[in-house]
């Protein structure tokens, strides 16, 4: 992992010292408190912790924990409600040891649905309605997350096992690429229309299906309403055609993900390597949204 890290900055050539990552939303505990608003600092923390040893189901000293204070509860005098976010401390110290290894200090580790809420009003515009229903498929190298949104929220997430390793390893043992060569031709449209025609073109469809298979179980669940349309991100997402070949099986507007559509770009970047790329940078674009001090 700090490999990785450690080419990505050379590639970039930008020099940093500090980064931003998160813990997939699977791996966390969240729960809403109703505290005293007489507790404060120190005191604040004690209780919390009391609180939330009732409702981990592991030992504290195992566990990574931070609050928030969300305000005063509405209509409830003199107590504050309160976010408490718990995880593993071996997610944690995984994460952060792979910062450090890099040569950088973390100084945040975040969720992903919350970078992911950070960064959706890039997407939303002007067209999504109050009250509508809009889901982002994240389809990445193993896993597949639909998060729903409503008025700016995650009301629905839910992660499966698939992802656009399957593809990879398919091109790696049948055409004998590397799985980095697999990777940079299928996102740059660069492989022979064999490959195309006998691998990618029946994978679109099978992720056009499995997310298809996703938005069933958030139907299922109770949905008051249709989704209105769905956002795509992840490697996959940059597969020639796919948004048109999801919206035939869905039946529901889809488009690919781009955060930086109404950003100001440097003219120091390749645009158009920017555009291939945009899906897959959201969660990143949602962490760089969060400044150190929040």
């Amino acid at each position: 992992m700090s490999g990785a890290i450690e080419k990505a900055l050379r590639k970039t050539g930008i020099k940093l010292t500090s980064a931003v990552t998160a813990v997939p939303s699977s791996a966390v505990i969240t729960k809403k408190l109703h505290i005293s608003n007489a507790f404060t600092d120190l005191e604040l923390e004690d209780q919390v912790r009391v609180e939330a040893d009732q409702f981990i189901p592991y030992p504290l000293d195992e566990v990574s924990l931070d609050f928030e204070v969300l305000g005063p509860v509405q209509g409830v005098a003199n107590l504050n409600e309160i976010l408490v976010v718990a995880c593993r401390r071996g997610d944690v110290d995984q994460r952060e040891e792979a910062i450090s290894g890099a040569g950088l200090k973390c100084e945040i580790i975040d969720v992903d649905t919350y970078a992911m809420e950070r960064v959706y009003p890039l997407l939303a515009g002007p067209d999504v309605k109050p009250g509508d229903l809009v889901a982002i498929a994240d389809i990445g190298a193993s896993t597949l997350t639909l998060n729903v949104f409503q008025d700016g929220g995650i009301i629905y997430s839910r992660e499966q096992a698939f992802g656009g390793n399957d593809l990879i390893n398919a091109i790696h043992q049948q055409y004998g690429m590397s799985v980095d060569e697999a990777e940079q031709a299928l996102r740059h449209n660069e492989l022979s229309e064999d490959i195309r025609s006998m691998l990618v073109m029946p994978f679109r469809q099978t992720i056009a299906q499995q997310v298809s298979r996703s938005m069933q179980f958030f139907y299922s669940s109770g949905a008051q309403q249709q989704l209105s349309r769905l956002f795509i991100s992840g490697g996959t997402a940059s597969i020639e055609g796919i948004s048109e070949v999801m919206e035939a099986e869905v039946g529901i507007p889809v488009q690919v993900a781009n955060p930086f559509t109404t950003m100001k770009i440097s003219s120091k970047l390749n645009q158009q390597r920017l555009a291939v790329d945009a899906p897959l940078l959201l969660k990143a674009c949602g962490l760089a949204m969060r400044s150190f001090d929040q």
